[in-house]
């Protein structure tokens, strides 16, 4: 069993996913977030964005932002270029597919290996 509450309290960097869990091919991971993380996509996958705590703004190049509170999700589908940004913090829950990278296809100083997140 996993409280992703707890999770979420073990957490001490903003932006840094950690694998609690999985799901056939799907990895299901916990993050704090705040601020605005950076302009990407996932060419090949969708990705999943369930809020815990706090309200998220996703910002969609193609559409209007979408704008979720707790106990919502919504699904990035592949390849639509988005941005998270988090006002204060956020406290979420992504389901991914394991080939999934953190950034998609930007590489920055906030890419965060899976590796990294299985620890």
């Amino acid at each position: 069993m996993t409280n992703f509450a707890a999770e979420l309290e073990q957490i001490t960097d903003y932006w840094s996913p950690r694998v609690v869990g999985e799901v056939n091919d799907q990895y299901v991971k916990v993050a704090k977030l705040k601020g605005e993380f950076v302009w990407h996509a996932h060419e090949t996958e969708d990705e999943l964005f369930l809020i815990v705590y706090g309200t998220l703004r996703i910002q969609l190049e193609d559409r209007d932002e979408v704008v979720l509170q707790p106990g919502e999700f919504f699904t990035v589908p592949k390849g639509v270029r988005h941005n998270p940004v988090a006002d204060e913090e956020v406290g979420i829950v992504l389901i991914e597919t394991k080939s999934t990278l953190h950034t998609g296809d930007v590489v920055t100083e906030r890419s965060v290996p899976v590796e990294e997140q299985l620890r």
